[in-house]
């Protein structure tokens, strides 16, 4: 089976700030090659917590070509082939907003998500990052550089589909119980898995329909907080969920989809390090519960 990860670093909270791509080539269900590149994103702008997360700075990219520049060679490389990311929703939408901002047209590619297939292969995980699933599975990588990740999802998706025994793009809505996405010439249509939309809203904080996401993993999903964000006060963060589509939960219950965890205060957690919100979500995924787990840092490549 033929396919190519993805994965984009970018410099600012916005999509369209790429500052690195890497591919990945698989073929006949072989690593054959990774590529890299530098990007130099417009105004060549970076937000610090951004650069604290994959290291690049704006002296790195300052001689190298923006995103339209590079296009006339990456695109030849996508371009009719099978594209995966670890967490879809960011790598591709950085895609599409950055064409958009270049008016440049959209590929045509078919594209999955290893991040949502990944629940299905490895079931009743506290968390599937990238990071997580590497470290289950012994695969060695330096996170947050985009051609180390996109090797790392392309040695992941391989393992994942060994396990659920996929041997073509066909396989995927059986074995993997997820549709294929695809990105074309004046639009695009998500990768996904079935979900249950919970119709309640659990705040007073109200979302605004326009900027509904059917295709952010948070769409339909509660979503509750705990620890002290670095990007942004809670309140926007629960703001964001809403306006996304998702649901804002004020404490972990059985109800519960997905619990991001900012920093915590060492004077009110307990030994282990874990606040109540914390201990009480391990404690459900060990009875057999679906919540996640996962980091700031997840969280904000899906909003």
């Amino acid at each position: 089976m033929d396919f190519i990860t993805i994965d984009f670093e970018t410099a600012t909270s916005q999509r369209d700030s790429p500052c690195e791509i890497g591919l990945t080539f698989v073929e006949n269900g072989r690593i054959v090659d990774t590529k890299s590149w530098l990007i130099r994103p417009m105004n060549n702008e970076f937000d610090n917590f951004n650069i604290l997360i994959h290291g690049i700075k704006p002296e790195h990219v300052k001689e190298k070509p923006e995103f339209n520049e590079l296009w006339v060679e990456i695109k030849p490389l996508i371009e009719n082939k099978f594209l995966i990311a670890h967490n879809a929703s960011f790598d591709i939408s950085v895609l599409r907003r950055t064409l958009e901002a270049y008016q440049l047209p959209f590929p045509t590619v078919n594209y999955s998500c290893s991040y949502i297939f990944s629940k299905k292969v490895w079931q009743g995980l506290s968390s599937y990052d990238l990071k997580a699933l590497c470290n289950l599975n012994n695969i060695e990588f330096k996170h947050h550089r985009a051609g180390a990740d996109s090797r790392a999802t392309a040695e992941l998706t391989l393992k994942a589909f060994e396990l659920a025994g996929v041997f073509s793009i066909d396989d995927f809505p059986e074995k993997l119980k997820t549709t294929i996405g695809k990105l074309y010439d004046g639009g695009y249509r998500p990768s996904e898995t079935k979900r249950v939309n919970k119709a309640r809203y659990l705040t007073k904080i109200i979302g605004d329909a326009t900027k509904h996401n059917q295709s952010s993993i948070f769409y339909g999903r509660t979503v509750v907080f705990t620890g002290t964000l670095s990007s942004m006060v809670r309140d926007e963060a629960r703001q964001l969920i809403v306006d996304i589509g998702g649901i804002d939960g004020k404490s972990v219950t059985k109800d519960t989809d997905f619990l991001v965890v900012g920093q915590q205060d060492y004077r009110i957690v307990g030994e282990d390090g874990m606040s109540g919100k914390q201990e009480k979500a391990v404690k459900l995924i060990e009875k057999g519960s679906t919540l996640e787990i996962i980091s700031e840092d997840d969280f904000l490549k899906n909003i």
